[in-house]
């Protein structure tokens, strides 16, 4: 197996996805997850800003006047947190519709990284699997939506802790988001996978979390998608393997 050059932590395969998406050999793999958000992110970038500065304000003019003192720490807070409700948002559609794709890319950069080629891999197992794919896209969306929803109200009724567990749990379901597609190329069950992640929480949230904020940056979300599957399949790769495939 080729070692990863970064191994110490999530965020620094973050870094690891950028160079292995526009590596030769898997850059063409990134082109069509890339293109579509490309596409998506376009029409929402305009939204995420107009909408943005409306909802603080009237998040502000709500806010009761013996906590105003805390305007300063929340004002950057609540941005972050609704730039990261946008990026979720269209992030999720982009994610259904580049599914195969995404499940294609990973299996590449595993195979790069392992020398291992998949069986019954390439275009024609993408195709076939695209039921399989797109069922566990819907396993994620009703794992996300009961939560997100419990830590949307914190969000928004638990002044500054709400806005931090907020920021955590959309780092968590980043990192669930794409760190699935390797897992589910050998078809490890989604309760496992979440089990897995778990045991190696350092890495995968601080992972989620770096890739959220960069997917609440305008331009540079738009290759966020292809440069996450790469390097959460590096850290599958490197720490979680192994011990799901024995």
């Amino acid at each position: 197996m080729q070692q990863a050059k970064y191994s110490d932590n999530g965020a620094s395969y973050v870094a690891r996805g950028f160079e292995l998406a526009f590596q030769k050999g898997v850059r063409r793999y990134a082109l069509i997850p890339l293109t579509i958000n490309v596409l998506l992110f376009s029409f929402a970038i305009a939204a995420v800003f107009h909408y943005t500065t409306l909802w603080v304000a009237d998040f502000m003019a709500w806010l009761p006047g013996w906590l105003h003192w805390l305007e300063v720490v929340l004002w950057p807070l609540i941005i972050i947190a609704v730039l990261l409700l946008f990026a979720l948002t269209f992030t999720s559609v982009a994610n259904i519709i580049a599914s195969p794709f995404n499940s294609l890319l990973a299996e590449k950069v595993e195979e790069r990284l392992t020398g291992v080629p998949a069986a019954n891999g390439g275009v024609g197992g993408m195709i076939k699997d695209i039921p399989r794919t797109l069922g566990r896209e819907m396993q994620k969306i009703l794992y996300f939506i009961p939560r997100s929803l419990g830590f949307f109200l914190l969000l928004i009724f638990l002044p500054v802790i709400g806005q931090v567990l907020w920021l955590l749990w959309g780092g968590w379901m980043m990192t669930i988001q794409y760190a699935d597609y390797a897992f589910d190329n050998h078809k490890v069950p989604f309760r496992n996978m979440r089990a897995s992640l778990y045991k190696h929480q350092g890495k995968s949230l601080t992972f989620g979390v770096v890739v959220a904020f960069l997917a609440s940056i305008p331009v540079i979300n738009l290759i966020m998608i292809p440069v996450a599957v790469c390097g959460s399949t590096a850290m599958w790769v490197d720490h979680m393997r192994a011990e799901n495939l024995g």
